[in-house]
């Protein structure tokens, strides 16, 4: 390589890293993109986001088989779940798409460069390749993007085999026989409920006394029974002590809520209690870069860290650890770095639970709404039992929540139910615009439809729900 000077160098090629590189070269600019791993996309695409929905379709399809296929008419027989070839499969959307990430560097000019880089002081940023150590220099601006890692526990340490992190989780290469998991987030019920539908015991501990505290109240409530229904079991409020390991088995001896110690055999353990910030080696210290109180990469407004030319993004600063919210934030960056008004709303950036039914959500809680707005608060549901489409398709569970305050305007919506993930958008889009529950009420849905459920509830907010 002989080129070593560039206007932007970005360190990570993840959804945040990759977007910025992208955004950034078609403003106009020279980026270099820096990644360590063979593979663009980071841990999204490769052993996070993409994989593990790729195992939750395949899972899915298989539970329908197994239980629902019947009452739609088909005949099928027992199923069976042949694992290497499923996680082939997911393997080879990983690759893919991974493929797909390397023609858009190529499409729009973004030079990609191997290796692990770290801050060399100013503008410098030194990479140590596979043909020995280079330096680059950025004309405007470096971007740190090196997304997060699983937490590992001193008293569960990772051995890759029996105790995993998500990594693991993606490829084992049989149903376990009792999987336990620790941690009742996004990633621990997702992978849980993957396992349990192909067959394995599935004990999920969590030390909070319900799952996903972030959630509205209800939606915790209605997914909770409903994993509970397929079979996963739950020891919420309790402790991990440690876990045992013993001829591939182990024991996870726990404090249950009750205050009762208890041992749980089983052959593979999940540890899923959360992700931290990546930046081991990449010299921030040195740099001038300062970190906050829970290890964060302290920036302001614009991205900017305490460091002159030096910015970054996604799961290494504030906010959660999503990969939208990484790739919103690399748009911005590069957006401000042309002179242009990069926007993110903090207060618009949805989640979603992957399991079936799912769970989204955007904006706040029907407890967090009342504390801020007291009497203001409206609140309209709408129940997929009442929606023709949701009916045809023989997935009646759950329901539609919207939130408004004053004048109307929508505060937050929570959905617990068929495509949920997909239905949470619109909700995005009406709070990113300052919309109401009347803008979204008066606004023509297709028939049959599960947003139509959506519209629902928001003519229930104020007042006037049709079909309930």
């Amino acid at each position: 390589m002989t080129k070593t000077t560039f206007d932007a160098v970005i360190i990570g090629a993840g959804p945040g890293g990759y977007v910025a590189a992208i955004r950034a070269a078609q403003l106009g600019f020279d980026v270099a993109l820096v990644e360590k791993n063979a593979t663009l996309g980071g841990t999204c695409l490769n052993v996070g986001c993409i994989p593990s929905k790729a195992l939750l379709d395949s899972s899915e399809l298989f539970a329908m088989a197994a239980h629902d296929f019947a009452s739609h008419g088909i005949e099928v027989g027992e199923p069976k779940i042949d694992v290497p070839r499923m996680i082939a499969r997911k393997r080879k959307v990983v690759e893919e798409l991974t493929r797909g990430i390397a023609m858009l560097m190529k499409k729009n000019g973004v030079t990609v460069i191997r290796g692990r880089a770290r801050l060399a002081g100013g503008m410098r940023v030194a990479v140590a390749t596979d043909d020995g150590e280079i330096e680059l220099e950025a004309r405007k601006n470096i971007l740190l993007a090196t997304g997060s890692v699983p937490v590992e526990l001193p008293f569960a340490p990772f051995d890759g085999r029996v105790v995993v992190s998500s990594t693991e989780a993606l490829e084992f290469d049989r149903v376990p026989e009792h999987l336990v998991v620790v941690g009742a987030g996004f990633i621990g019920l997702e992978l849980g409920s993957v396992w349990r539908r192909l067959g394995a015991r599935v004990t999920v501990v969590e030390m909070l006394p319900k799952l996903l505290p972030m959630m509205d109240d209800e939606v915790s409530d209605a997914l909770t029974k409903a994993l509970r229904k397929q079979g996963l079991e739950f020891e919420l409020g309790a402790k991990l002590e440690g876990v045992r390991v013993t001829n591939e088995r182990a024991t996870v001896e726990i404090t249950k809520a009750d205050g009762t110690r208890a041992a749980i055999e089983c052959d593979r353990v999940l540890v899923a209690v959360g992700r931290r910030p990546f930046a081991e080696g990449l010299g921030l210290e040195a740099a001038g870069v300062e970190l906050d109180e829970r290890r964060r990469v302290k920036i302001d407004d614009e991205f900017r860290t305490t460091a002159p030319g030096v910015s970054a993004i996604g799961d290494l600063v504030r906010g959660p650890m999503l990969a939208h919210k990484a790739e919103e934030e690399g748009v911005a960056w590069a957006e401000i770095l042309a002179g242009q008004p990069g926007h993110v709303n903090y207060d618009a950036i949805p989640g979603v639970v992957y399991t079936w039914p799912e769970a989204a959500y955007v904006g706040l809680t029907e407890r967090e709404a009342r504390e801020r707005y007291a009497d203001a608060v409206k609140v309209g549901k709408f129940a997929f039992a009442a929606n023709g489409r949701a009916k045809a398709a023989g997935e009646r569970e759950g329901f539609v929540k919207v939130i408004t305050g004053p004048r109307g305007r929508v505060l937050g919506v929570h959905i617990f139910g068929p495509r949920a993930s997909e239905l949470v958008a619109e909700a995005v889009l009406a709070m990113e615009f300052g919309g109401t529950a009347e803008d979204i009420a008066r606004t023509c849905h297709a028939h049959p439809t599960l947003s139509e459920a959506v519209k629902e509830a928001a003519l229930a907010a104020e007042g006037r729900v049709i079909h309930s």
